[in-house]
């Protein structure tokens, strides 16, 4: 697989409304779509997805701009790719910067499947053609519109409520869906809120039957993790800690968690996420996908990845509509009785609409042959 052409649309998308965690408030995301053209003409499609801040992990999208123009691109270029696996490889001279690398990596996996003509889900083990999808909601401190939004997801038919707390925003939200909707599938996402000193407030969440906790402390207490895990009974989730299998296998080892949001991006591609799959599945802890709030594009290689049946618990994927008044897709991708239908064309199965990007977005080519 020679490459001859890169080319990129950095886009803006406003969201329908603010959506608020303890990292602060988004009204719109920013992300790059990456076109990656082989000696055929074949194009395989990535997403960049950080967000604009260093507050979720280190990378921003400005700085993973130029780790992808400056670094990554000339290492592909002058690669004789034979098969989409060889990508991370050949990018391991490049430290950290995993969310950079995946854009390409997971444009290369497509381009992999197209020159092929099959879906990129062929490429998983045990797949499915519907997954049932969750949805996130961000800090509400009007409670009754807090459970008005859910009500509302419920009858979607959205499968799990995964709701956003930080100090002083937990218990009462949490109570007041569980007064209404005792029996729904609930769990927290803390984004790393909470210190070890909270270990007796944190305890206090175990009275309302939720799923899990996830990444109540910072990005690199495995330890402090460990000791939540010891003296609570729901489940931890890590979110920002697992940026590699490494990562994990230090996770399992340690007792930090029982369950891991896998994210593509955030793990460098889709190489490594697979791994990580094969491992949670060997020591049985709960994987299940998470999202970047990415557009159609990320969102439907999200779709490809959890079509494998080891992800039994509804992830953050949801519908185009749930955060966006216009996708960058011909079709958006639409949400069924709580079900989303795996897109089944090659690759990742969608096609870009031109003037969604155009209208959207900046064109501009990175390398050329």
């Amino acid at each position: 697989m020679e490459i001859h052409r890169i080319d990129r649309y950095r886009v803006r998308l406003p969201l329908k409304s603010p959506f608020e965690t303890s990292y602060g408030r988004l009204t719109e995301k920013a992300f790059d779509i990456l076109l990656v053209t082989d000696e055929l003409g074949n194009q395989g499609i990535g997403e960049l997805v950080p967000f604009e801040q260093p507050d979720y992990i280190e990378e921003t999208i400005d700085t993973a701009r130029i780790i992808i123009e400056k670094h990554l691109i000339p290492l592909l270029i002058n690669a004789d790719i034979q098969h989409p696996k060889e990508v991370s490889v050949l990018f391991e001279e490049v430290k950290g910067n995993q969310m950079a690398k995946s854009s390409l990596e997971t444009a290369i996996w497509d381009l992999y499947a197209k020159r092929s003509n099959k879906s990129l889900k062929t490429y998983f083990n045990d797949t499915r053609t519907q997954i049932p999808v969750g949805v996130s909601i961000g800090i509400q401190t009007d409670l009754t519109k807090l459970t008005d939004q859910i009500t509302k997801y419920i009858d979607l038919g959205y499968k799990r409520i995964k709701l956003k707390i930080r100090p002083g925003y937990d218990l009462k939200p949490i109570e007041a869906i569980r007064q209404k909707f005792p029996d729904i599938l609930l769990m927290v996402d803390a984004n790393s809120a909470y210190t070890i000193k909270d270990i007796p407030h944190l305890k206090q969440l175990d009275t309302y039957n939720l799923a899990m906790i996830e990444q109540p402390f910072a990005a690199n207490d495995f330890l402090d993790h460990a000791q939540l895990q010891k003296e609570i009974k729901t489940d931890i989730c890590l979110d920002e800690n697992i940026r590699s299998l490494k990562d994990c296998e230090l996770a399992y080892s340690l007792g930090s968690c029982r369950s891991i949001n896998l994210k593509i991006p955030r793990v460098g591609g889709i190489t490594e996420a697979m791994k990580i799959a094969d491992f949670c599945k060997e020591k049985e802890l709960l994987v299940w996908l998470g999202g970047m709030f990415e557009s159609g594009i990320g969102r439907a290689l999200n779709l490809q990845f959890a079509s494998q049946k080891i992800f039994t618990f509804p992830g953050d994927i949801s519908a185009s509509e749930r955060y966006y008044y216009e996708d960058i897709l011909t079709e958006p991708i639409e949400m069924k009785q709580g079900e989303i239908r795996v897109p089944d064309g090659v690759g990742i199965g969608v096609c870009l609409s031109r003037d969604s990007l155009l209208k959207h977005g900046v064109y501009d080519t990175l390398f050329t042959n």
